[in-house]
């Protein structure tokens, strides 16, 4: 069971980084979108990126690795470290599926300014978040370094326990 949990969360992780990638470099084409047919395309595949595939690959990662941490019973301080940066990748993913609306509400001044169109901010912000938090994370998983030296920073009120466990 382990096995499988590894191959899907492995798999769905692979997808999801790889949307990840994907989209922030079609958001860049967004200025080079013209003529209407264009502009069609690339309303197309970033909705259809983000919506059907990114995103469900992010939850299947989530929901298979969530269920991975139960079933093998891995709570170390790598796991918590790989976890941050999972976070830093899911909030890329929320401003780049906001990026995607705001490009489709605001072309031609539709949106909130009706003079002008969408000025996006450069998407490649978002790469500069993805790209270090994906090598870290794999880096923490393949290593699995010992992290106990972070432990010893902290005060020693939150390096005990306060009498809720057994």
């Amino acid at each position: 069971m382990i096995a499988a949990l590894k191959a899907i969360h492995i798999a769905a992780m692979l997808c999801w980084c790889a949307g990840l990638v994907a989209l922030p470099l079609l958001l860049m084409s967004y200025g080079h979108a013209r003529r209407q047919v264009r502009y069609s395309e690339f309303r197309l595949l970033t909705h259809y990126g983000y919506v059907a595939f990114a995103t469900p690959a992010a939850v299947i990662a989530v929901v298979a690795g969530t269920a991975l941490i139960f079933a093998a019973g891995v709570f170390d301080l790598w796991l918590i470290a790989k976890l941050a940066f999972v976070s830093f990748m899911a909030l890329a993913h929320a401003w780049l599926g906001h990026l995607i609306e705001q490009s489709g509400l605001q072309r031609y001044g539709r949106g909130t300014d009706p003079t002008k169109g969408y000025e996006m901010p450069y998407p490649g912000i978002a790469l500069a978040v993805i790209l270090p938090a994906i090598g870290a994370i794999l880096w923490l998983v393949l290593a699995k370094p010992d992290l106990s030296w972070v432990a010893d920073l902290l005060p020693a009120f939150m390096q005990e326990p306060r009498g809720q466990l057994p």
